[in-house]
């Protein structure tokens, strides 16, 4: 297996948060409606609103990574939905499924051998897609570890 390929994979593998940590799947598993929009004492966010900022920032960087005409929203207040609760179950379901779907689509642009992990995003600053892909995946760790706290905090987390 060539490295570019095995750096690929672990990349990948990375992005679905598999190996040292929660992944995202688990953290939101199972979260009862009433607890998405509650903020403890202490915690500076809810479940909703973490779930969206994740979606948000991925789905940002996503499309910088894909698209030259892509305008990121305003930060911050474009990162950051305005409610402390989804509007409705529909809303967190569909939350959730964009999520996934922005992630895998990183995934696949990861993957694809026609793409070069290291070459400079022409519309970018210096951004490659390596820093990218990355920079979701810690991103995402770095929320989902806060995803758990919250549902510890909570009393809906069951190790």
């Amino acid at each position: 297996m060539k490295q570019s390929d095995a750096l690929r994979e672990h990349v990948v593998d990375l992005l679905r948060g598999r190996n040292a940590h929660v992944d995202f799947d688990a953290a939101v598993a199972d979260l009862p409606s009433k607890l998405r929009g509650v903020k403890p004492k202490g915690m500076p966010y809810t479940a909703w609103q973490l779930l969206e900022h994740m979606r948000l920032a991925q789905w940002d960087i996503l499309e910088f990574s894909r698209d030259p005409k892509h305008v990121s929203p305003p930060w911050p207040e474009g990162y950051w939905p305005k409610s402390d609760a989804p509007p409705s179950p529909a809303a967190w379901n569909n939350s959730l499924r964009k999520f996934r779907a922005d992630r895998k689509a990183m995934a696949k642009l990861v993957a694809d051998r026609k793409k070069n992990l290291f070459t400079r995003i022409p519309h970018g600053t210096g951004q490659t897609l390596l820093r990218e892909a990355l920079l979701v995946a810690d991103h995402n760790a770095y929320h989902i570890g806060q995803l758990v706290l919250l549902r510890r905090w909570l009393g809906s987390w069951k190790e």
